[in-house]
């Protein structure tokens, strides 16, 4: 079996629980998933950032690589997409793109390639730790088989994108916008715009976000 085969199946086991529930635009996680919290380098800027910095904006975030041969860049393409319909609610939505891989994923890399796509993506890269972390808060499956022999190296990772409000609790999760060949638009465009202007979840579902 050759590796293009083996990445292929793998992919297909990580995403495989996840198909059940695409049919659906977004899935609600509110005060199931808990708040963003990271620190990385922005890819932009080379500067060390945290949740804290994208307070007041409504976050996507998305574990990939640069690498990634369809799911990442289908799902790029997509999210320009929805950039693009989004209006004035763009400048106030920001989508985390955070690397796996960060052994190939350098800093001018990332940033390279994700202005590729649109200019409101933000490139993270973080230690081996700083990423292991963060895949582990949020229950993300990833995982980095290196090899000198690029047909050799593989890179597993889940596909959701994790939608958090401005006031950094998460609230529904995209399942699988990549591999959907017919998205609806119009309403991940809707969900989007009215988290930006919602009000924070307050009651059982703030106290639940803040015990992560």
């Amino acid at each position: 079996m050759n590796a293009a085969i083996r990445r292929c199946l793998l992919a297909f086991c990580v995403l495989t629980p996840f198909m059940a529930i695409a049919a659906q635009p977004v899935v609600p996680v509110a005060g199931l998933i808990p708040p963003l919290a990271f620190t990385m380098k922005d890819a932009s800027t080379g500067k060390t950032v945290t949740a804290a910095d994208f307070r007041g904006k409504v976050v996507m975030l998305y574990f990939g690589y640069t690498n990634c041969p369809d799911v990442c860049p289908d799902t790029l393409y997509k999210l320009h997409q929805i950039y693009l319909k989004l209006g004035p609610a763009a400048d106030d939505t920001v989508f985390l793109f955070v690397t796996v891989d960060p052994a190939r994923d350098t800093l001018p890399v990332l940033k390279k390639y994700l202005a590729l796509f649109d200019p409101h993506f933000v490139g993270l890269r973080g230690s081996a730790n700083q990423i292991y972390q963060l895949t582990r808060r949020y229950r993300v499956v990833a995982s980095v088989h290196p090899s000198p022999d690029p047909e050799k190296y593989q890179v597993v990772h889940s596909a959701l994108i994790y939608v958090f409000g401005p006031h950094g609790n998460a609230r529904f999760i995209i399942p699988d916008l990549g591999l959907n060949q017919h998205p609806d638009y119009a309403a991940l465009t809707s969900d989007l715009s009215r988290l930006a202007t919602s009000p924070q979840p307050r009651g059982l579902i703030t106290w639940l976000a803040r015990l992560g």
